[in-house]
C-alpha cells in the first residue's frame, strides 16, 4: 500500500475514530487528543501495518491501546507514594472522605434511622444488596412499592443531608 493509498484509508476512518474516542473518554476535548494521538501513532509506525490486512481494525486497535495506558499512566500521577519505612501508597483520589467529612457515618445512620419501618426497610435492604425482587418477596409487597419507597427514602434523605455532598 502506497503512502498516499494509507493516508486517504485513514482519513477516511476519522468519523469513526471520533466517535470511538468520544465513547472512551466521554469528553470532546479528550477525544480530540486521542485521535489526534492515534494519527500520530499510526503514522510513525505505517511501516508495522500488513498490506491486504484490515486497516480500520489495526487503527481502532492503536486507539484503545493507548487510551488504556493513557489511564494507567494518569492512575500512576494520581498515587504518591508515603516515604516513610513502610512505603505505603496513599491514593490521592481519597480526598474529602476522612475523619473531618462533614457528616460520620454514625449521623448518616440515624437520619436512616429515623425513617418510617415502610421506608427504612426496603432502603436498607437495597443497600446492603439485595435485589428489587427479593425484597419485595420478603417483605410481601409489589415490585414497584419497593422501588417506589427506595426512591422516596433516597428523597427524604438527601433533602434531610443536604449539605452532604
Amino acid at each position: 500500500m502506497s503512502q498516499h493509498e494509507f493516508n486517504t484509508a485513514l482519513m477516511g476512518l476519522e468519523p469513526n475514530l471520533e466517535r470511538f474516542a468520544y465513547s472512551l473518554t466521554a469528553n470532546r476535548d479528550d477525544a480530540k487528543d486521542l485521535l489526534q494521538e492515534t494519527y500520530l501513532k499510526a503514522l510513525t509506525y505505517k511501516d508495522k501495518f500488513e498490506d491486504n490486512t484490515n486497516i480500520k481494525a489495526w487503527t481502532f486497535t492503536i486507539m484503545k491501546n493507548t487510551f488504556i495506558n493513557n489511564y494507567r499512566k494518569s492512575v500512576k500521577q494520581n498515587t504518591t507514594f508515603d516515604s516513610s519505612d513502610n512505603q505505603f501508597m496513599i491514593n490521592s483520589r481519597s480526598e474529602g472522605y476522612g475523619p473531618d467529612s462533614m457528616y460520620s457515618h454514625d449521623e448518616i445512620s440515624r437520619h436512616v434511622d429515623a425513617l418510617d419501618d415502610e421506608f427504612r426497610l426496603p432502603f436498607q435492604m437495597h443497600t446492603s444488596g439485595y435485589k428489587y425482587k427479593e425484597i419485595a418477596d420478603k417483605l410481601n409487597l409489589k415490585i414497584g412499592t419497593v422501588k417506589s419507597r427506595i426512591f422516596f427514602s433516597r428523597q427524604k434523605l438527601m433533602s434531610a443531608l443536604k449539605d452532604y455532598e
